[in-house]
């Protein structure tokens, strides 16, 4: 189970690194695949990089808290950071996001980083 863990946790970690970067790099598909697009060279880039700064610095320090505190210390952050794709999930169902998105992209992430919370609290 230790090893599924902590498996878990550096995939979504890695995950978000990446969702970050893609919202620096590549805004306009990253909204897109948010499932409320915007447009990057209008009013809604510098939101979008925003969004990217802070996802990828959540999934940088969710790595470091499980490297440098440990199993536990990353249970609670992932348990904390639910929070953001349940919130997401009605984010894009508000603006007009289909379901699809918000509950196959959004609601199902945040039920994996639950399940990684527990994982970790069981190690």
């Amino acid at each position: 189970m230790t090893v599924a863990a902590y498996t878990l946790a550096v995939v979504l970690d890695l995950f978000i690194v990446f969702i970050g970067a893609r919202f620096l790099f590549q805004a306009r598909p990253a909204a897109a695949g948010y499932g409320a697009p915007a447009d990057p060279g209008g009013d809604a880039g510098a939101y979008l990089t925003i969004k990217g700064v802070r996802d990828g610095t959540l999934g940088i320090l969710g790595l470091a808290l499980l490297v440098f505190v440990g199993a536990r210390a990353e249970a609670w952050f992932m348990l904390c950071a639910a929070i953001i794709p349940f919130m997401d999930t009605a984010i894009v169902l508000r603006h007009g996001g289909t379901r699809a998105v918000a509950f196959g992209v959004h609601f199902a992430t945040a039920v994996v980083v639950l399940i990684s919370a527990g994982l970790l609290f069981a190690v």
